[in-house]
C-alpha cells in the first residue's frame, strides 16, 4: 500500500512539473488586467494607456491598439464575442464602457458615469447577450449594472435591489473575476477591504479570506458548478504571504475550507480549468491544483493579474505588468 502511495505522489508531481508558462509577449509600458480568450485561436486583452490588443492566431502574434480618445483610460476589463465584436470596461470616473464591431479600429461609448465616486470593477456574460457590471459602493449600496442586447446598452438596477456594504468594504478591479455566472441569469460576486464576503442571490456571506484593511480581501471567484467554487486574494502589499489567501466550498458557500496546501502568496486570479483542475495567479507566480484546490503546485514564479480559458476551447492565457502575455503548456 506504502508503495502505491507513493506511486500516486510522484505521478501527481509529474503532471505538474510537466505543466510550465510559455511567454508570448512583453516589454510594454502597459499594465493587463482584461483578458478574455474566446476559443484556442481568439484571444483579446485590456489594460492600461487606452490599451487593448487582439491575437487570433493563438498568440503566436498581437495586433496592439490606443483606443483613440481614450489614450488615460485603464480599461480592467474585457468580454469578447469573437475575433470582431467585444466590450471594454474604464474603471474610474468617468467610467466607462465601450463596444467594438470592427476588431477594436472603432469603438463606440456605450455606458458613461461621471460621478465621482463611480469606480467600476467587473464584467461578466453569461452568453452574447446577457450581461452584468459591478463597482463599488455609493451611499452603501454596490453598484450592478445589467445589458440584454450584448453590451449595446446598460441599465442601473433599482437601489432598493443593490446589495448592501459595509463601511470600508469595495471590490477589487484586480482581473476582471470578482463576479462570475452560476446559473441561467444568475451571478455571484465577492468583496475586499475592512469586510470580505460572498454575494449569492440575496445571501451575503463572511468568506474565510484574510481581510480588515483596504489591501487585503477576496480578489476573484472561480466556479466549477453551482455548488463548488474557489476564492482567492489575501494581502497585495505582502505578495508573499499565504495568510488566508484561498478558500474552498462544495455546497455553494454553506461552509469553506482551506486547502492543505495554499498557493505560493497573494493571488489576483483563479480560473476553473476541467475535472478537478484549477489555476491562480498573482505577483509572485502561477499555481496549479488537481485536487479542487486542497494542494496547490507552484509552477512558474513570473507575475501575472489575470488568466482565463477558453470559452470554446482548452487553451489557457495569462497576462500582466510590463504587457506580459503568455500561455500554460498542458
Amino acid at each position: 500500500m506504502r508503495k502505491v502511495f507513493f506511486l500516486i505522489l510522484a505521478t501527481g508531481s509529474l503532471y505538474a512539473s510537466a505543466q510550465k508558462i510559455e511567454v508570448l509577449d512583453s516589454n510594454k509600458t502597459v499594465s493587463i488586467r482584461g483578458l478574455s480568450v474566446v476559443d484556442n485561436q481568439t484571444i483579446w486583452i485590456s489594460g492600461s494607456g487606452g490599451t487593448v490588443a487582439l491575437s487570433v492566431d493563438g498568440g503566436k502574434s498581437f495586433t496592439w491598439k490606443k483606443v483613440e480618445g481614450y489614450e488615460k483610460v485603464d480599461f480592467r476589463d474585457i468580454e469578447a464575442f469573437d475575433a470582431k465584436t467585444a466590450v471594454i470596461m474604464g474603471t474610474a470616473s468617468p467610467a466607462y464602457i465601450l463596444r467594438t464591431e470592427d476588431g477594436g479600429d472603432t469603438w463606440a461609448r456605450v455606458y458613461e458615469n461621471t460621478d465621482s465616486s463611480m469606480f467600476l470593477d467587473a464584467m461578466e456574460f453569461w452568453n452574447d447577450v446577457s450581461g452584468i457590471v459591478i463597482g463599488d459602493p455609493k451611499d452603501g449600496k454596490f453598484f450592478i449594472g445589467r445589458t440584454f442586447d450584448g453590451g449595446k446598452t446598460w441599465q442601473t438596477i433599482p437601489d432598493q435591489f443593490k446589495p448592501s456594504a459595509a463601511k470600508g468594504e469595495a471590490c477589487f478591479a484586480a482581473s476582471g473575476t470578482n463576479v462570475r455566472k452560476l446559473k441561467r441569469d444568475e451571478a455571484v460576486f465577492i468583496s475586499g477591504g475592512t469586510e470580505s464576503n460572498l454575494f449569492i442571490r440575496d445571501k451575503k456571506i463572511k468568506l474565510p479570506i484574510l481581510q480588515g484593511k483596504e489591501s487585503m480581501g477576496a480578489n476573484s471567484i472561480a466556479v466549477k458548478n453551482s455548488k463548488t467554487m474557489i476564492v482567492v486574494g489575501g494581502d497585495f502589499t505582502r505578495p508573499s504571504d499565504t495568510t488566508g489567501n484561498c478558500a474552498i466550498t462544495f455546497d455553494a458557500g454553506e461552509s469553506w475550507v482551506h486547502p492543505a496546501t495554499p498557493p505560493a502568496g497573494y493571488r489576483s486570479c483563479v480560473e476553473y480549468l476541467k475535472k478537478d483542475d484549477w489555476i491562480a495567479c498573482g505577483l509572485t507566480g502561477v499555481d496549479i491544483s488537481h485536487d479542487n484546490g486542497t494542494n496547490w503546485t507552484n509552477i512558474s514564479m513570473l507575475s501575472f493579474h489575470v488568466v482565463r480559458k477558453a470559452k470554446k476551447g482548452k487553451a489557457v492565457f495569462l497576462a500582466g505588468s510590463g504587457g506580459k502575455i503568455a500561455r500554460l503548456i498542458p
